[in-house]
């Protein structure tokens, strides 16, 4: 299996603590064409090998379906990546296939999070930026499909949902798979007119903020039937993260007064028990929902997202110095960890999903301030990614960053975010109007056009 060496450039730097180009700038206008060139020969090993399924698994160069029949999510996450690269072709014979081969009429129970943030995020974007009615359909059919999984006494969603018989199952949720739902179907209740959309997912969101802690916090599990809360963790990471990320979106999107006074409810408390600073640099921890007692000092991957949201809601220079704290993550290993222990800089989880958070806030970072900083960054993001996880066949995930070991493992979100994010960090201003959208937390550009 062939794969990428480090350039003798990027060990130096990042042996010497700084991004790629700090001593010599790089052509950012080319990087974005070698990030697109990237995305083709990753599409291409999707096309080869996993065409018609849901995954491709870069190493064995086989495929992956999540429910044991393909949805297509590979090629339904990429598609609105291929238009805003301007790769007509391929994004116009996969529009085709998508609108006459996706059905949604399974007997298959599926998760309502992914498939709101994968498929109706992405149905809803493709057919703002196409206008193919046929995307909208898919959107709607998929939208009433989902909602019987809003029928609990709390109105918090169950976690799976039956697509053909509605049937749902699953009690025990958490804030972000609660809480990650406004955007999509508020988008598609502005597309149809139907109200009932949106309102499900806004009383979810609502009854969610309503069980927040005395101190304002909220905990990584809740039963969903008695709005009793299983797990008293509270951070920013994985299950909780996306739900702070909605409440800015939903009022940057949807211009919801609700979801701007909850946001700010809610960042004095993080600010107050999750913030943490630990020689000199700026992170987001654990701590206990009710007490707020410092829990661990972890933080990952996922948690990578969090500059770009504060970043999102004014808070510019809180933002710029978290993402240098992630940077610091990511130059510790030479590729980020999925957890870090940020007390002693160790890896607790070592791998690497192929995850685009860090790069989605330099991209939001860069938008704000201009600084070519982050355009250094996205240059070493860049290239760990071509050493360390590119394939013959596409890109791999990392079972370790310190082995550099591979896994057999390309989820749908590198196409429809990293890369996305990656390209659109070095595009040619006027390439995407940032003002225009929001992204969902897909990277699905959502417009308020009704």
């Amino acid at each position: 299996m062939k794969t990428c060496t480090v350039t003798g450039l990027l060990l130096a730097s990042l042996a010497a603590g700084l991004p790629s180009g700090a001593a010599q700038e790089r052509d950012y206008a080319s990087l974005a064409g070698e990030v697109r060139t990237e995305f083709l020969h990753t599409w291409h090993g999707y096309r080869t090998y996993a065409w018609g399924h849901d995954e491709l698994r870069p190493l064995s160069r086989t495929f992956r379906d999540w429910y044991g029949e393909p949805f297509y999510m590979t090629a339904m996450d990429a598609l609105d990546t291929m238009i805003l690269m301007g790769l007509k072709d391929e994004a116009d014979s996969t529009r085709e296939f998508i609108a006459s081969h996706l059905s949604f009429d399974r007997d298959v129970y599926v998760k309502n999070f992914e498939f709101t943030i994968r498929f109706l995020g992405g149905l809803l974007s493709t057919y703002q930026l196409t206008g193919d009615r046929r995307l909208l359909r898919l959107a709607r059919d998929l939208g009433d499909r989902l909602l019987p999984a809003f029928r609990s006494p709390t109105g918090m969603p169950y976690v799976e949902v039956n697509l053909r018989t509605g049937a749902v199952r699953g009690t025990v949720s958490n804030p972000a798979e609660i809480g990650t739902l406004l955007l999509e179907f508020g988008t598609l209740t502005g597309l149809t007119g139907e109200p009932r959309y949106e309102r499900a997912a806004k009383r979810a969101l609502d009854t969610l903020f309503s069980r927040r802690s005395p101190i304002g916090l909220v905990g990584e599990s809740i039963d969903i039937t008695t709005g009793r809360w299983v797990g008293r963790d509270s951070h920013v990471s994985g299950c909780i993260d996306s739900y702070y990320e909605y409440l800015v979106k939903g009022a940057r999107l949807l211009g919801d007064p609700d979801c701007r006074r909850m946001w700010q409810a809610s960042i004095a408390p993080l600010d107050r028990w999750i913030a943490d600073s630990t020689g000199g640099n700026l992170w987001y921890g654990h701590a206990d929902m009710r007490t707020g007692e410092r829990g661990e000092r972890l933080f990952g991957s996922l948690d990578a997202f969090f500059p770009a949201v504060l970043a999102l809601a004014g808070d510019v220079p809180q933002g710029a110095r978290l993402e240098e704290s992630c940077f610091r993550m990511w130059q510790r290993y030479g590729i980020e960890p999925e957890v870090i222990d940020y007390g002693s800089m160790t890896a607790r989880d070592s791998g690497y999903a192929l995850r685009p958070e860090i790069i989605e806030s330099a991209y939001h970072l860069y938008h704000f301030t201009h600084d070519r900083r982050y355009l250094r960054m996205g240059a070493v993001f860049f290239d760990s990614l071509k050493a360390y996880c590119r394939t013959d066949a596409g890109y791999a995930a990392l079972a370790s960053v310190v082995s550099k070991k591979k896994r057999d493992s390309m989820e749908s979100f590198f196409l429809a975010e990293t890369l996305k994010y990656l390209y659109l960090l070095f595009a040619p201003p006027g390439t995407l109007d940032f003002d225009s959208v929001t992204f969902n937390t897909e990277a699905h550009p959502l417009r308020r056009t009704w």
